[in-house]
């Protein structure tokens, strides 16, 4: 099934694409590769989930932030691409999650953008990936996401 039908059929709702706040874009395609920026949890409101995890969020309300970055890079490589379905698999990740000291449970939060990377992608949507905790994002977003996939031309 393509990632295109698949995200109808799950009635996801893709925010707008975020626009860069400094010196840098979104998504740089070189050959197969398509090189995400790091991404915060944008909403289709256009809001953001700020807070620490392990402080002012729960690891589940991590995990659903997670998600929604998993919602914000797909319409940045919607944006980019044209079409989802260009995309052929998840090659690796970074996770970051603002976490509180002593919270350890940063893989479980960053399962909140894996799991949908595999419900849109399918057994392709499961890469690399690394998941940590910083003392800070920026705005005091919950978390912070980059991503590489190889794509179609």
């Amino acid at each position: 099934m393509s990632a295109e039908r698949r995200i109808a059929e799950l009635k996801l709702v893709l925010p707008p694409a975020p626009k860069p706040v400094a010196t840098y874009l979104p998504v740089v395609v070189v050959g197969n590769l398509a090189y995400v920026s790091g991404h915060g949890p944008l909403r289709p409101d256009k809001t953001l989930v700020c807070g620490v995890v392990g402080d002012d969020l729960t690891e589940a309300e991590g995990k659903d932030a997670a998600r929604v970055v998993g919602l914000a890079i797909l319409a940045s490589l919607k944006e980019c691409l044209g079409s989802l379905d260009r995309v052929v698999r998840m090659i690796k990740t970074l996770g970051m999650v603002n976490a509180a000291p002593g919270f350890q449970n940063h893989p479980a939060v960053i399962n909140g953008f894996s799991d949908l990377m595999v419900e849109v992608f399918g057994e392709p949507g499961k890469g690399a990936r690394s998941a940590v905790g910083m003392g800070s994002l920026p705005g005091k977003i919950a978390v912070e996401i980059e991503a590489i996939f190889e794509i179609r031309s």
